[in-house]
């Protein structure tokens, strides 16, 4: 069977590889439907990750956000025609304690080996979950990025401690947006803030308790626990914040993703006693746990809804380059390939 790859060469060029899939006996076949851009794929499309890393990297597909309809299926695990969430974190090994999106040994779709910009997906069918008939579509196509908050929020219910009066959210983004959403649904108690700079992307979060623009925050605010999802160089001043803000013995929960160094007030971290995890990627119980929330909590799929910016149908090299550009220039929101390749 040959499989027809759209691999990014160079930043902001793309080429079509023909490649012999193999092993299909093993595998089940799926061909992509919608697929969603993350910041990682503007990163390697735009050349900003350091040139070392674009030269191991390069070429590779991107895309590691996506569902897809089952085309053949010789495992027996799924009907043809049946809608499935492609999970890209690939454990070559399972651990009784480490993750599987933390153990060093697994691989990563976009980030080591080809992501899901290709005609037809090869996979093993542990990486493909069902998903239900009558879904949005749209939405789904970022069901990783969701797994993503849902697993951070499932690590966070485990080391927190009970006082969860108010939580606050940093970030005014998709990421921010999503996390506390589910924050809300998890947590319906608990009251959560919102801590942004763009006053527009803050009247979207129409389901919080309060938003808050981080150079007007009340003196006595304080929060019991707090999640970063910030990145890039506003990590620092966001961290710096939380810290201030957070009640002693809270748990801060870091989603995002720098390519800088963070200095962190550590004076403050011991006196306060807090607690710092990190967050990356999901695994397989992550994206499950997603879907069942999806079903459980219809409203969820409404309001994310809202954060798709732009759909654009891929027809060729030229639509990929359009819808790349158009996410970049985009503040806020999603952007949907619809894949027609």
């Amino acid at each position: 069977m040959i499989n027809t790859v759209y691999r990014l060469v160079s930043p902001k060029l793309f080429e079509e590889i023909y490649d012999e899939a193999e092993d299909l006996e093993n595998n089940v076949v799926v061909r992509p439907t919608y697929l969603s851009i993350c910041q990682a794929d503007q990163r390697y499309y735009n050349g900003s990750r350091d040139p070392e890393t674009l030269a191991e990297k390069l070429p590779m597909a991107l895309i590691h956000e996506g569902i897809g309809e089952v085309v053949s299926d010789n495992t027996g695990t799924f009907r043809v025609g049946e809608l499935v969430v492609i999970i890209p974190n690939t454990p070559m090994e399972k651990d009784e304690v480490i993750s599987e999106n933390y153990l060093e040994s697994s691989k990563f779709r976009a980030s080591g080996f080809d992501g899901f910009m290709q005609d037809y997906i090869i996979s093993n069918p542990e990486r493909l979950v069902k998903l239900p008939n009558n879904i949005n579509k749209e939405v789904a196509s970022f069901t990783e990025l969701i797994s993503v908050s849902v697993h951070s929020i499932t690590r966070f219910s485990k080391i927190s401690h009970n006082r969860k009066d108010k939580i606050g959210i940093w970030g005014d983004g998709n990421l921010g947006y999503i996390t506390s959403l589910l924050l809300k649904i998890f947590f319906p108690e608990s009251k959560i803030i919102i801590f942004g700079k763009n006053e527009e992307k803050l009247n979207i979060f129409t389901f919080a308790d309060e938003t808050f623009k981080i150079n007007e925050v009340p003196q006595d605010l304080r929060v019991d626990h707090a999640f970063e999802c910030v990145g890039g160089r506003g990590s620092q001043l966001a961290v710096d914040q939380i810290i201030d803000l957070i009640n002693p013995e809270g748990t801060i929960s870091l989603l995002g993703v720098s390519e800088y160094s963070v200095p962190i007030n550590t004076r403050m971290i011991l006196e306060k006693g807090l607690f710092l995890f990190g967050t990356s990627r999901s695994g397989r119980k992550d994206f499950i746990k997603t879907i069942g929330l999806f079903e459980k909590y219809p409203k969820i799929l409404k309001y994310l809804e809202n954060i798709v910016n732009d759909v654009v149908e891929i027809n060729s090299l030229n639509d990929i380059n359009l819808a790349f550009e158009k996410d970049f220039n985009s503040d806020f929101g999603k952007t949907v390939l619809v894949w027609k390749k």
